[in-house]
């Protein structure tokens, strides 16, 4: 039997359902309510999705790869930087790229919003780490795996909440926001590449 606060306190904190509000808020902003529901949905069944592939496929991946789980975590971080420094400085794609953007909202579901913000690197690799094959049995990885849908599920109720947030901050809270949110988030990326880098180095035989 798995420590099902433990394991619903980490994902809370990797997957980040608060944090996705302002993301939200940044990449749905031209469209529609019923469109930003649909994003909302689409965006949390591709998170799952990814998730429960890094559950099951994801360690045997990496060991047959031979890919070591901090370069994994080095790799994820750099992503995740990369993500934070376009949400601090904002869009600076030409306007004739943001237009062709904008009809696409199965593109904005799926990146940035469903990898790497709510599926972010960190998630993936908690994913692998919570359901070691030599440390967890079958029914302690699905309980898990259950564990984590629940915290996907109360980031959909958030992203729905985020209209009605939106409408108290405006546009320019939202913007506000979405620059702390990326400083933030910058924070947590380069504190995943120095840890992957201080297990990298120690996993590495003397």
């Amino acid at each position: 039997m798995i420590d099902f606060i433990a394991v619903f306190i980490t994902f809370f904190a990797v997957i980040d359902p608060i944090g996705t509000i302002p993301v939200f808020i940044a990449v749905t902003d031209q469209y529609d309510q019923k469109t930003k529901r649909h994003i909302a949905l689409l965006a949390t069944l591709v998170s799952a999705g990814v998730l429960i592939f890094f559950v099951v496929m994801g360690e045997l991946i990496l060991k047959a790869l031979s890919i070591p789980l901090p370069a994994f975590q080095i790799s994820g971080g750099i992503v995740l930087f990369l993500f934070a420094l376009n949400m601090i400085f904002g869009d600076s794609k030409p306007e004739e790229e943001i237009k062709l953007l904008q009809g696409d909202h199965k593109e904005t579901a799926i990146f940035p919003l469903a990898v790497p913000s709510i599926a972010s690197p960190g998630a993936m690799l908690a994913a692998v780490l919570l359901t070691e094959n030599n440390l967890f049995s079958l029914w302690e990885q699905t309980q898990t795996a259950l564990v984590m849908l629940v915290v996907l599920f109360v980031a959909y109720i958030f992203m729905l909440l985020a209209g009605v947030i939106h409408r108290l901050i405006g546009s320019s809270g939202a913007s506000v926001v979405s620059r702390v949110m990326g400083l933030i988030l910058s924070a947590i990326a380069t504190t995943n590449i120095l840890a992957g880098l201080g297990e990298y180095f120690k996993w590495l035989p003397a």
